[in-house]
């Protein structure tokens, strides 16, 4: 028996991740189906051309960021599609709140599974610290082969212990690591959300009246730090209905914050509301009445930290919120996004009026030297950069390196 590696896409770009493992008998796993990050909105056609459709195979997802799942629909109905118990949730939730649900079944894994058999293949997921929650390594054996797929990975979030502890204790005897290599030869901050945490209590107790702030209602680790450092401020954190539907699917069990919690509020705003009765989720927006706060009341008292995206802001201008000299505004997201008029707008929006414009924020991947202390600590015989448009530039400092090309099949040795 022997084993077979083909990147289809993600060795000379970010997202769009597309990893194919196949032994001698035809069985395959496949590693994320991505849409990458350039495709134009509502582009379909997108898988790899060299992904071959006709045969049966398995997907495995690391984690629920569109740029590894987003191409599922896509898939043939027949093949399973695996993923962590809350990234499935998440995935939906996407969906849903983009008024195209998911058309497919997918499964799940217990939380702390094992390793789990899959045809001629072992598959261990496991847990690790990034940006989307639920995120996973993935340890496929087979063929006396043993390849470990980090994802996307950091080791300064609020996970980051197991990071650490799997440089400490590394699964032995990789013959391949395929490695994410996002944030090569970037400059993007990278601190831990403790750093943060610090960094947005300094700013709420610095401002005299609101703070807005800009993220991902899907970054959960900036959910978390930002409401705690609310909490510490003597703040109530206002979110909106989606980011309230992501931590209502995710929290049980998670000690994540959730709609009932003190110095948390809802604000339900007609659009995204009218939004989830469509999706006949009403019954959703009432159970979150208990926990809402109207739009108008964010005019008049001062001492919130509001949530604020493009989608948002008619409901509030309507509601007589309009940010002022006494405001501050922070956006936290990759910097590069401000580039786009949807990330854009809030942000003039806020600095037009005089509001005090910040930013921290922190990155989502590895830092380099956290790549290579990774790489150092897992030993591969082999290491494959996917994710990354860097890992050609020079003095990178990683061994055993071997290059592959978009849908290059190579036999691994």
């Amino acid at each position: 028996m022997s084993l077979a590696l083909t990147v289809h896409r993600g060795t000379q770009e970010i997202g769009g991740s597309c990893i194919e493992l196949a032994d001698s008998s035809g069985e395959r796993i496949i590693l994320d189906a991505g849409r990458p990050l350039d495709a134009p909105e509502g582009a379909t056609g997108l898988l790899p051309q060299t992904l071959d459709r006709s045969r049966p195979a398995t997907v495995i997802i690391s984690h629920p960021h569109q740029d590894h799942w987003g191409l599922v629909e896509e898939l043939p109905q027949d093949w399973p599609v695996w993923c962590g118990p809350h990234a499935a949730s998440l995935i939906r939730v996407t969906g849903e709140v983009r008024r195209q649900p998911l058309d497919r079944e997918l499964r799940s894994w217990e939380p702390r599974q094992g390793p789990m058999r899959i045809g001629a293949f072992t598959v261990t997921p496991i847990l690790t610290d990034h940006s989307a929650f639920d995120a996973y390594m993935i340890l496929i054996e087979a063929a006396g082969k043993r390849v470990l797929y980090t994802g996307d990975f950091r080791r300064h979030g609020r996970k980051s212990a197991l990071v650490d502890r799997m440089m400490t204790d590394p699964p032995g005897k990789i013959d391949v690591l395929l490695m994410e290599g996002t944030n090569l030869r970037s400059s993007k901050p990278v601190k831990s959300e403790t750093e943060l945490e610090a960094e947005f209590l300094e700013l709420f107790e610095g401002t005299p009246d609101r703070v807005f702030v800009s993220w991902s209602g899907q970054n959960i680790d900036r959910t978390v730090t930002l409401y705690r450092a609310a909490k510490r401020a003597g703040r109530t954190l206002v979110i909106d209905l989606y980011t309230a539907d992501v931590l209502d699917r995710v929290a049980e069990g998670t000690g994540v914050p959730r709609p009932g919690f003190p110095n948390l509020k809802v604000v339900i705003t007609r659009s995204l509301a009218r939004n989830y009765r469509r999706q006949g989720r009403a019954d959703f927006v009432d159970r979150m009445a208990a926990h809402a706060i109207p739009a108008r009341a964010l005019a008049r008292d001062r001492h919130w930290v509001i949530m604020l995206r493009r989608a948002l802001m008619r409901d509030y201008i309507d509601a007589g919120v309009q940010p002022s000299a006494r405001d501050a505004y922070n956006f936290s997201m990759w910097r590069g996004y401000l580039d786009d008029a949807y990330h854009a707008e809030p942000h003039d929006w806020c600095g037009a009026a005089g509001a005090r414009l910040a930013y921290i924020h922190t990155s989502g991947h590895a830092s380099p030297d956290d790549l290579r202390r990774f790489a150092v600590a897992v030993a591969p015989k082999t290491l494959v950069p996917v994710h990354g448009v860097h890992w050609d530039d020079p003095g990178l400092e990683f061994s055993d390196v071997r290059r592959l090309g978009n849908g290059e099949r190579w036999q691994i040795r």
